[in-house]
């Protein structure tokens, strides 16, 4: 079984090196390491062409600027969907996710349609957050599930593991969050093509290196999208792609 792990980056070099190092020694059958660099000012893109030189399993695409989080999944995405692999997982940069959880959520995914890495599904395990980070955190889980209904205590994670059928049924060109609402708009779209998610309860850890992305435009985005996936599916303009011959599903 083909699978394929999607890593984006900007400004990760603290990070890059150690990561690479920690995932490949979990030594998982048939994985692939795509990573997403937007031209780092830093050189991590650097650093990852100079480990593809002896890891063929390393992939690399560099964009020419910093396009968002949401555009380099849905980029990662249409890779995993147009090179055949059968489970694609997405993680952060930063060892916010531990590596060693990636075993697990490929594991589930053989049995459920997508899995998310939880930070709440067995109460609070966040560590390094201050207050303020965390009752943000929370609030915007309950806030989505409230509008929307969405049946995920941590809708707003980063780390899980989507099956192929999945996000061949989605309709990735139509999705149009760009911050840390990108995950809220993929699982509501998932949710409403009828799959079922899957919360294994990981530990976060807040990074202790290099610099945290988020800003007051990703926190406003996300109040506003939540509205705005609910009015678009009551319009019915949120539908799953026909169902089509995949020989890969």
């Amino acid at each position: 079984m083909k699978k394929l792990l999607i890593i984006p980056t900007y400004n990760e070099i603290a990070n890059i090196s150690k990561l690479v190092g920690k995932i490949q020694s979990l030594n998982i059958p048939d994985l692939d390491i795509l990573f997403i660099d937007d031209n780092s000012p830093d050189g991590t893109g650097e650093v990852l062409k100079t480990f593809q030189e002896e890891m063929p399993n390393l992939k690399l695409i560099e964009r020419e600027g910093k396009l968002g989080l949401g555009t380099a999944y849905i980029l990662g995405f249409k890779y995993g969907l147009e090179h055949g692999y059968d489970q694609i997982a997405q993680m952060d940069a930063d060892f916010s996710h531990n590596p060693k959880d990636l075993i697990p959520l490929f594991e589930l995914a053989n049995e459920h349609d997508w899995v998310v890495g939880s930070r709440y599904v067995t109460g609070i395990n966040v560590v390094n957050w201050p207050l303020r980070r965390l009752i943000l955190s929370k609030g915007a889980n309950v806030y989505t599930h409230l509008v929307t209904g969405l049946p995920i205590k941590d809708g707003t994670a980063g780390f899980k593991c989507w099956n192929r059928r999945v996000l061949a049924t989605i309709d990735l060109d139509a999705v149009k969050s760009h911050g840390y609402s990108f995950q809220i708009e993929m699982n509501f779209r998932a949710w409403k093509a009828g799959f079922h998610c899957h919360e294994h309860s990981i530990v976060f850890i807040d990074r202790t290196v290099g610099q945290s992305k988020m800003s007051k435009h990703i926190v406003y985005e996300a109040v506003w999208m939540v509205w705005r996936l609910v009015f678009m599916n009551l319009l019915g303009k949120i539908k799953p792609l026909p169902n089509k011959k995949d020989d890969n599903s």
